[in-house]
């Protein structure tokens, strides 16, 4: 990817022999944009803080306090610092446990989806085959479904012309190949409301 390219790319001009183990989700240019350093300035200056080691939030709290940047970024710079030094994965979260999504916009009725959600016989219709539990309270936002030894969340945003934007976060995966098979998963799952709603 681009981002990974353009780490690579300054980082041989530099005489850094790091190359990303996993590409950052945000480009260089972003994260230069919005921060005024880009990924391997960011990496230099993390690497070379003694506190490196100590964790995910430690460091995210450093680039936040010493740095000056907001909570939002400091997430982003120090999972984008994490894949590059190959202390996290491509979707792997903070705890060590992987997660998978998929989005997509559907000409249907969002609250019908919703109620058939939160209904056993209809959610069992929805997934056959698959024990799917709710996870969530009937009133949430977001609804939460106990699949596959994870948790799926699922958001339902109306949008202006009357379709709905499904999106699903697929937590606690144990592996990049969970990652892979529930990616495929919720895609093919989308593809299937697609066709009923059309």
């Amino acid at each position: 990817g681009a981002a990974r390219r353009a780490f690579a790319e300054q980082a041989e001009r530099r005489g850094d022999d790091r190359i990303g183990n996993a590409q950052p989700e945000t480009s260089d240019e972003a994260v230069s944009e919005a921060t005024g350093r880009g990924w391997v300035q960011w990496c230099e200056l993390i690497d070379s803080w003694p506190g490196h080691d100590d964790g995910h939030a430690a460091v995210a709290a450093h680039i936040q306090q010493a740095h000056g940047v907001d909570g939002w970024w400091a997430q982003t710079i120090t999972v984008g610092w994490e894949r590059i030094t190959g202390r996290r994965l491509a979707h792997q979260r903070a705890d060590g446990t992987f997660s998978a999504s998929r989005t997509r916009t559907l000409g249907l009725d969002g609250s019908v989806l919703r109620e058939m959600l939160l209904d056993d016989a209809d959610r069992a219709s929805l997934f056959p085959g698959d024990e799917v539990t709710l996870r969530s309270k009937p009133a949430s936002k977001t609804m939460r479904l106990g699949i596959g030894g994870g948790v799926a969340q699922l958001s339902l945003e109306r949008m202006g012309d009357g379709r709905t934007r499904v999106a699903v976060q697929h937590d606690k995966l144990d592996g990049p190949g969970a990652v892979e098979f529930w990616q495929g998963y919720w895609a093919a799952w989308l593809d299937v409301l697609a066709m009923a709603c059309s």
